[in-house]
């Protein structure tokens, strides 16, 4: 299998120009800005145990990393 890398540095086994690989179209909302207060969520851990963001972390900051794959 090929894999082609972007401009970005992305590489994936899909050929560059793939609509999959596209950008998102302008204007388009991506989330909150870096620095902006995340509204509470709820997520299960590794062990299938429901966590909700502000409630497990307490008064600690949270680093969240959200990761695109090119191809899901």
């Amino acid at each position: 299998m090929i894999h082609e890398t972007d401009d970005l540095g992305f590489e994936a086994p899909a050929p560059l120009g793939h609509p999959g690989r596209s950008g998102l179209p302008a204007g388009q909302p991506t989330g909150p800005e870096i620095g902006d207060k995340l509204p509470d969520f709820e997520l299960p851990d590794q062990h299938g145990h429901r966590i909700r963001l502000h409630d497990h972390r307490g008064r600690s900051k949270a680093a969240i990393v959200f990761y695109r794959s090119v191809v899901w």
